[in-house]
């Protein structure tokens, strides 16, 4: 890899302008109370010091995306005969997403098992996935509902990204992750970093430290199988639950999606959406019977999705990237840390009383 660059807070914008020729960015700008990505421009006004609301699952995954677009075409001579004509879709931009830290980048590592698999391939998600680099900052301090250390990762965790730039006095050290992140350190913008590299690294381990001792969800896997049935722990953690679904659309590791077809007159597309589990029509059946029908039941298969089922398919890797998102933005203070610890923690009852 490329050795560490440096670049000063002021060459900061003239570095994203010469990349923003190049590709599309995508960089944390402020909207009214919340910090979003949108397309870098000469307006854009770049928000670092704090963590974007949502991650930036949307430049690879999109919140709504057409798989197909079609087109019924009559046979002028034979009226009674339809073609039916299949337009392209996938045709994804070169794009760079900045800014991002380092947990909300780790949830594609999560996706990357499910739409890059060995039996099933996703050629929408993987042609965007292929287009788009990442140059993610550490983070100076976690915040009190950060648990990345719990999952497995850290505040400085440079996995998944392709460039990864730490905080230092009135700059940033600037690291080339991947091959395709020694690129964007082409710059005469960039100095070379010097002992700020060993400044760095010792911020990130610092950083890591004052996150205190992990916590073990190891355990987790089997305990939540072994309380599966017992829907009275499950009412009792999901009562103040409003099943608003904030948690999942906010969740960069969330990939469940709907699909519709949307026809007008003889043109239609096949449109593929976010969809939210914590909803009771996430499970409706068309006959009206709903396997999940209260929110301790979907409560229940979101936080066993994530600490059980994922983990016993994926070599024991949870589906949780530790940002803390679901807890700082859930309206009524549902700590999924909390319930996990009370799942890992709880005794069912008797068997003879859980028969009654």
């Amino acid at each position: 890899m490329a050795e560490a660059k440096y670049i000063s807070n002021d060459k900061l914008t003239a570095w994203l302008d010469e990349l923003a020729g190049k590709m599309r960015v995508l960089a944390p700008t402020r909207q009214g109370d919340a910090v979003v990505f949108a397309p870098y421009g000469p307006d854009h006004s770049l928000e670092l010091a704090q963590e974007a609301t949502a991650p930036p699952k949307s430049a690879v995954f999109p919140a709504s995306e057409d798989l197909l677009r079609y087109d019924y075409r009559k046979n002028p001579e034979n009226l009674g005969q339809v073609e039916v004509e299949l337009l392209p879709t996938i045709t994804p931009e070169p794009t760079l997403v900045f800014g991002s830290r380092p947990c909300g980048v780790r949830g594609f590592l999560i996706f990357d098992r499910v739409y890059d698999g060995a039996t099933y391939k996703d050629p929408y998600y993987l042609a965007r996935r292929e287009a788009t680099l990442f140059a993610t900052v550490a983070c100076e301090k976690a915040e009190n509902a950060c648990f990345c250390h719990s999952v497995g990762s850290a505040p400085g965790d440079a996995t998944g990204s392709d460039v990864l730039l730490t905080p230092v006095a009135e700059g940033y050290v600037v690291e080339a992750v991947s091959e395709r992140g020694t690129q964007l350190l082409d710059s005469a913008l960039l100095d070379v970093a010097g002992d700020r590299a060993a400044a760095a690294q010792t911020l990130r381990e610092q950083a890591l430290q004052a996150m205190g001792e992990p916590q073990d969800f190891g355990p987790a896997q089997q305990k939540l199988l072994e309380i599966f049935d017992d829907m009275g722990f499950w009412e009792d953690v999901s009562a103040k639950c409003i099943s608003c679904g904030a948690c999942t659309y906010l969740c960069p590791t969330c990939y469940c999606f709907n699909i519709t077809d949307e026809n007008t007159g003889l043109t239609g597309r096949r449109v593929r959406s976010w969809d939210n589990c914590m909803s009771f029509q996430f499970t409706m059946e068309a006959s009206g019977h709903n396997p999940r029908p209260t929110k301790a039941h979907r409560l229940k298969n979101r936080v066993g999705h994530k600490f059980s089922y994922y983990p016993a398919l994926h070599e024991g890797i949870i589906a949780c990237c530790g940002c803390g998102r679901c807890i700082k933005s859930c309206p009524v203070s549902v700590d999924i840390r909390e319930i996990v610890t009370k799942a890992m923690a709880h005794q069912p009852p008797a068997a003879e009383e859980a028969a009654k």
